[in-house]
């Protein structure tokens, strides 16, 4: 059992005095064995657990504590005592080697640079200098003691994650070093397992969108196993029949239940679901960026319940609360701290903006700043602290925010309280040292000077053991998930395994029996080719593996690095779920070509096919699933898996006879499973009787001249050593892939670039305490260079630019979707499910309205469907602006949005996102100059001057960190000085500093009459009062209140206060929790009200729907909302803008652009090596088919790793597109045009490299025009495949699929190139197809411009004479010299029709659900 052992059960006899020495000595009664059996099988429905639950909960509000303490005094009843854990940590120092300023920023120079220097050094070449050394966390010392509810506190950038992954001891980063000692009871980290005794919970919200909420629980339920507790549980019952106790039935029920190993269902799931609040939820997939899913303070639940669903009693919770009203907060708070104080557990939790009665939960206070410890002890004891330096809290002020304001420089002097003396800023390290002598401080420096006593260490609270379950429970675990998401990817599977079909149709009449028939070379050549494609096809088919495996790899390494499974747990289930697929492609594929193409007629020999086929598509996915965990994202690994093609396609025997290869690169033959499974399958085709026959140009064997011809062995036994090889090659590379899921860490740095100045304030070099610390006062206004004339007034503040005042009404609003299946499933009948009922509200200049509600309750759906950003659903009712019915395309022009996630472009810096926004949305009469200042009065306005060098980078791995990306996501939208602006959670992820800075920024904004709505989810009393208005929505989608606040919220109060039973709200108490804890739905059930209905009959919602007609109906004289242009800027400035910002974002993509430029230099060196000297080698036929493969396999590689890499760049900057677009910023075609341009210096750079080292080193005649024809073919092919690329993206949903789609398109054009069959050789009814095939338009190109013109005579099969090489061109291939100009307007064409068919699908396909 995990964290259990035999001294754990001698621990509790010894406990009571019991002499019994063995641990066999323990059975399970009969009767007992009989009771845990029945609950077993009554605890696999979900309605049983949860009435075991609701019966174990048996108090009129399902009371957790309750639970919990009965199930301590049922423990302590019989004298056994619980496992504890005490955390220290002594001179702990966190330091890191940075780059400063631009040498951060990751450039193709810089990246090139990195590498140079990194390899030089690596050779003691060079002394890495250029890094300056951070220090993080500042030799701090402390303890967290178990049975008290620790809370951290501190602003961002104080080292808070840092701390929490190192107590947790999944501080791991390479670049990270780590000094001082950390102990459990007394034990160092490598005594034990701290991934297993520990949990740490995280910002970041990794998860497999396709799973529902309750099986993400299961799942981490089942892995992280029941800890002591069977053990314990058996010990207490054997305690209890010999003090002839009776247990309450439903406790012991509810205990049984929690301690049942390996269960698929857990009753622990139910239990955190109900501590979480997540049941309405529990059965609605988690979601993704392109999946609709639950809502983002939900998804913050699930990654908290993920981990305390398990058994661990040592917690690690990192900002918990991000999306979390503070209803919901407080409830969690409250279950957690239950269950600190009542089962002895360990919980250091930091929150960024914990409300006063959730502050009080706490026992004990960490407070950390600059990664100096300023105050760690009883909560209670804080202010006094801070008082004896002088510093006093204010009133209305909760004692959280103040203690993490009292730090900050410019924060600092308002709370000084001492006026005996003046005002000193006192620095963070001041008030350290200041704590060290403060009497808290000496007492925890006394008691950490005594060691830990181990003795007294309880054997169960450390867990030694790797993994909670056996390899045979992890397996199955892991099984029974990857069968449920092949379920859910079913659309995928099915789509591929219909694109196999397909495929095999058109090749089976491609190469139909009626055409071909085994009487002379030509034609086994054409057999040879279909043999040929029939295991490249597999191969391609495999492709996608790779993007999917890419895709889970961040919930891999969260569950890896956690100890859930090991990787051969991930990897073995993966491929034995893909057997079965495997065989169905294989089956499908020779049912359909075997006999249509009249392979040999001989039965076993259709089998051996298949299974050729079979192990052919398994060894192809274990090698691009193995790609795809090395490459760890989707550029990296689209580029090597299109090399590990490339080598395997060129080195196998086809495009290169095995004579042909040069003899420093034979080892590539030899080693490249296509060769042997393409001797195997030839050999099992032409050793059959039919092909024994004489061949008509030779005095051998039809199959011998055939085999030989290829360089193939002739031996039957070449079919078994095939067979084995693709067989060892799959085991290989599985084996590879456990490997690399093992020991390799995730790519991407955990932090933002460091600015200079930054640097220089972390440092100590200038006054500034913190990067983020820079606090404003309130500001009078953002002054612009404008005429004095159009000034407003000195008092009025905010943001001076002129704009129109607008009010917005919406009446009876509803919205509906489509039922989801797993609610149908559950007996719900209804075709819609409807999450709006008949709001109705008006927002008003002037006014800041504050949109709430429990999580879930609607607040987003709301405002998605006010802003017009729902790509999906049913909208009923009406919205009106200015009294004018709303048209979304105006709209979008005067209103901002801030949504919920940050979503920007990575490359980008902070104040190069902010100038682009103002660019593109701000009117053209704004010049440039003003339109800088602009910027800039806002990047000090939301304290983003600091950062304006660091790159954005991606959430949750580079760039910005949350903080800071909500204040970019806030500024992105007040740089568009609009009229009406929407923000979802504005607060949300920020600490209670940065939301009073939002806040204040906000409130200047409506200052200025602009009409704001915010929907808010944690606000303190001070940013609660500091909204005008409240619309209150209770879940399910109805609206419980709509007005006023009032000063001190009072109008609230009273209005709730009417109401009987409603308890009064405590004296300092925040109203805004209060007012959300006392319309819970357990609140109506109790009072049997329905707060919607009281609302409705309410004299409020009169004078509401009185406002509500007023305000729409427009004012006399007035006109309705239009523009002259549907955007701000005219085409050309939008296509400017755009190429400017691709341009930034291409040339900080190395992983991208520099991987790209190695691949191609790579490849280019290695088709030289491969075909050296062979280009004008012209002496017979297969010297001509050499210069034809190497032409043919560059185009097809070098183009299909083009369209790969882009694809993921695309799709992220898709998910950035979407929300541009529906601000309005410009249209489509511009983006389009852009995103094209981009790419044109990058691939023409490309193809120089390629063209000057191919054509050098395979020796092509030099000619100046054979030259120019040669780069020109290459440069139109690599652009339309990289035009392709981007289309495949816009025209499918997600990254994925446009693989799975793009995979079958390159085996459609390799088929039909003109290279595996020539024109000539086609059916009629194929033909039309091969002039739509790009590839073969270039083939004939590069062919026909390097040999349509050679008067080499040859001899060639086929020919009675020697022939012409332009002859053999023109009569084989059907090849015309004089089309070379077709043949570029037609490579033009593909790709401005790619191109066109990307814009398109961009502006008229939406693949966001919300």
């Amino acid at each position: 059992m995990a964290g259990w052992n035999d001294d754990g059960r001698l621990w509790y006899l010894q406990q009571r005095g019991t002499t019994t020495n063995s641990a066999a000595d323990y059975r399970v009664e009969p009767q007992e064995s009989i009771e845990w059996a029945a609950l077993e099988q009554l605890l696999h429905g979900q309605a049983d657990r949860q009435q075991v639950l609701e019966n174990a909960l048996a108090t009129s509000k399902q009371d957790t504590a309750q639970l919990l303490l009965h199930i301590k005094e049922r423990i302590e009843r019989v004298g056994l005592v619980l496992p504890t854990v005490e955390v220290r940590f002594e001179k702990l120092s966190v330091s890191a080697d940075v780059y400063v300023g631009d040498r951060a920023q990751p450039t193709l120079i810089n990246f090139t640079r990195d590498i140079f220097e990194a390899c030089l050094a690596s050779c003691k070449l060079l002394r890495p200098n250029n890094k300056r050394p951070l220090s993080i966390l500042h030799g701090i010392s402390g303890v967290i003691k178990p049975g008290r509810m620790t809370l951290l506190l501190g602003p961002p950038g104080a080292g808070k994650t840092t701390l929490l992954l190192a107590l947790s001891g999944k501080l791991s980063e390479k670049d990270l070093r780590e000094a001082g000692i950390i102990t459990y009871n007394g034990h160092l980290l490598n005594e034990f397992k701290p991934q297993r005794t520990a949990a740490y919970i995280s910002q970041n919200d990794d998860h497999i969108g396709e799973l529902t909420v309750r099986e993400t629980l299961d799942f981490a339920a089942r892995c992280q196993g029941v800890g002591p507790r069977f053990e314990l549980l058996e010990e207490l019952r054997r305690r209890e029949r010999e003090l002839n106790i009776q247990p309450d039935p439903h406790i012991d029920a509810f205990m049984k239940g929690t301690a049942m190993q390996g269960m698929r269902h857990s009753l622990s799931t139910d239990y955190i679901l109900k501590v979480l609040g997540l049941e309405i939820c529990a059965d609605v997939p988690v979601g993704s960026d392109m999946l609709r899913g639950i809502s983002g303070g939900q998804k913050k639940r699930v990654t908290t319940g993920e981990m305390v669903v398990g058994p661990t009693k040592t917690l690690f919770m990192d900002h918990i609360s991000t999306g979390l009203d503070s209803s919901t907060t407080f409830q969690i708070v409250r279950s957690t701290g239950d269950f600190v104080h009542l089962m002895q557990g360990t919980v250091l939790m930091a929150l960024l903006q914990p409300a006063p009665e959730t502050f009080e939960l706490f026992d004990d206070i960490i407070l950390l700043a600059e990664g100096h410890i300023m105050y760690m002890g009883p909560r209670e004891s804080s202010l006094a602290f801070f008082e004896s330096l002088g510093f006093k809290l204010p009133d209305r002020k909760g004692i959280a925010d103040f203690l993490q304001e009292v730090t900050s420089k410019k924060d600092q002097e308002q709370y000084w309280g001492d006026p005996t003396r003046p005002y000193e800023f006192v620095s963070v390290p001041q008030i350290a040292k200041f704590f060290q002598d403060y009497k808290i401080g000496q007492e925890m420096m006394e008691y950490l000077s005594v060691p830990f006593d181990r003795a007294k260490n309880h054997p169960a609270a450390l867990v030694k053991v790797k993994y909670a379950l056996s390899r045979w429970e992890l397996f199955k675990a892991c099984t029974g998930r990857e069968w449920l998401l092949i379920k859910r990817n079913k659309f995928l599977y099915v789509f591929r395994t219909v694109q196999v079909a397909l495929l095999a149709t058109i090749c089976s009449t491609l190469f139909p029996r009626t055409r071909i028939h085994p009487v002379d070379e030509q034609n086994g050549y054409l057999y040879m080719s279909t043999l040929f494609f029939a295991l490249i096809h597999m191969m391609f088919n495999a492709f996608t593996e790779m993007a999917l495996t890419v895709y889970r790899l961040p919930v891999f390494y969260k569950q890896r690095d956690n100890l859930f499974y090991p990787a051969w747990a991930f990897c073995v289930p993966g491929w034995i779920m893909r057997i079965p697929y495997s065989a169905v492609e294989a089956l499908i594929w020779s049912c359909i070509v075997y006999f249509v193409v009249g392979l040999a007629p001989e039965a076993f020999r259709f089998f051996r096919y298949m299974l050729l086929l079979f192990l052919m598509h398994q060894m192809a996915i274990g090698l691009f699933r193995t790609i795809g965990a090395l490459g760890r994202t989707m550029v990296i690994a689209n580029t090597f898996g299109s090399f590990a093609l490339l080598i395997l396609f060129v080195l196998g025997g086809f495009i290169l006879s095995k004579a042909n290869i040069p003899d420093w690169w034979i080892w590539g033959f030899w080693i490249s499973p296509l060769s042997y499974a393409q001797n195997a399958i030839a050999v099992n085709e032409f050793l059959a009787k039919r092909w024994q026959v004489t061949s008509p140009n030779a005095p051998v064997p039809l199959s011998y001249s055939i085999l030989t011809s290829k360089g193939m062995f002739t031996e039957a036994y070449w079919y078994g050593i095939g067979a084995l090889v693709l067989f060892a090659y799959t085991c290989l590379f599985n084996f590879t892939l456990v490997c690399a899921l093992k020991y390799l860490q995730p790519l991407g740095q955990p932090q933002a670039t460091v600015s200079e100045e930054a640097f220089n304030g972390k440092t100590g070099t200038s006054n500034s305490g913190n990067t983020t610390s820079v606090t404003i006062p309130d500001y009078a206004a953002i002054q612009l260079a404008v005429p004095a004339s159009q000034q407003q007034p000195q008092g009025q503040k905010g943001m001076i630019l002129p704009f129109q005042p607008l009010a917005l009404t919406f009446d009876n609003m509803s919205y509906f979707v489509d039922m989801p299946a797993e609610m149908k499933a559950q007996g719900l009948t209804s075709e819609r499910l409807q999450l709006l009922r008949s709001i109705s509200g008006a927002f008003r200049p002037g006014v800041l309205t504050a949109l709430m509600g429990v999580s879930g309750a609607g607040k987003t759906t709301l405002m998605d469907v006010l802003a017009g950003r729902k790509t999906g659903g049913y909208i009923e009712g009406t919205i009106k602006v200015a009294g004018y019915t709303k048209v979304q395309k105006t709209f979008a022009r005067i209103s901002g949005y801030v949504e919920q996630t940050d979503i920007h472009s990575p490359q980008v810096t902070v104040y190069e996102s902010l100038l682009y926004s103002s660019w593109l949305r701000l009117p053209r009469e704004v010049n440039s100059m003003r339109r800088k200042l602009f910027v800039e009065e806002v990047m000090e306005l939301v304290e983003l001057k600091t950062l304006q060098n660091a790159l954005v980078g991606l959430p949750g791995s580079t760039g910005l960190s949350t903080e800071q990306r909500k204040r970019l996501t806030i500024a992105v939208e007040l740089v568009a000085n609009p009229s009406v602006i929407f923000m979802d959670e504005p607060t949300s992820g920020l600490d209670a500093r940065a939301a009073a800075i939002v806040m204040r920024t906000v409130r200047n904004t409506v200052d200025t009459g602009r009409t704001v709505v915010c929907t808010i989810h944690q606000p303190s009393i001070n940013i609660f009062e500091a909204f005008d208005e409240l619309l209150l929505v209770k879940r399910g989608g109805e609206v419980i209140y709509a007005g006023p606040l009032g000063q001190f919220s009072q109008e609230l109060i009273a209005y709730f206060s009417q109401f009987p039973g409603i308890p009064p709200i405590k004296a300092g108490y925040n109203p805004a929790t209060w007012m959300l804890e006392i319309t819970t739905p357990a609140m109506e059930s109790q009072l049997d009200r329905n707060f919607a209905l009281l609302y409705a009959n309410s004299e409020l919602y009169k004078v509401n729907a009185n406002t509500i007609r007023e305000l729409s109906t427009p004012k006399p004289g007035s006109e309705d909302l239009s523009f002259p242009t549907q955007f701000s800027q005219p085409s050309a400035v939008q296509f400017k803008a755009c190429l400017w910002k691709q341009n930034l974002t291409y040339w900080r993509s190395p992983y991208y652009n520099a991987v790209r430029f190695f691949f191609t230099v790579v490849v280019a060196v290695l088709f030289g090596s491969i075909f050296w000297q062979l280009g004008d080698k012209r002496a017979t036929q297969q010297d001509v088919f050499n210069v034809m493969g190497v032409l043919y396999a560059s185009v097809l590689f070098l183009g299909v790793n083009n369209a790969s890499s882009v694809q993921p760049v695309v799709s992220v900057e898709r998910s950035v597109f979407y929300r541009e677009r529906a601000a309005g910023m410009y249209s489509p075609l511009s983006y389009a045009c852009a995103q094209a341009l981009i790419e044109v210096p990058y691939v023409f750079c490309q193809t120089i490299v390629y063209g000057v080292i191919t054509y050098s080193m395979i020796h092509f005649e030099w000619t100046a025009a054979k030259f120019f024809w040669y780069i020109l073919f290459m440069f139109l092919t690599f652009t339309y495949f990289t035009m392709y690329g981007m289309m495949a993206v816009g025209l499918t949903a997600s990254q994925q699929l446009a693989a799975v789609t793009s995979s079958g398109f390159y085996s459609l054009w390799n088929l039909f190139s003109g290279f595996l069959i020539p024109k000539a050789k086609m059916p009629g009814w194929w033909v039309w197809y091969y002039w739509i095939c790009p590839v073969a338009w270039t083939l004939y190109g590069l062919i026909t411009s390097q040999l349509g013109d050679v008067n080499t005579p040859i001899l060639a099969a086929g020919f009675s004479s020697q022939i012409a090489v332009k002859d053999f061109v023109l009569g084989y291939l059907g090849y015309k010299y004089d089309w070379l100009g077709l043949v570029v307007v037609v490579c033009f064409v593909f790709m401005g029709i790619f191109w066109v068919a990307f814009a398109f699908a961009i502006k008229f396909l939406n693949f966001q659900t919300r």
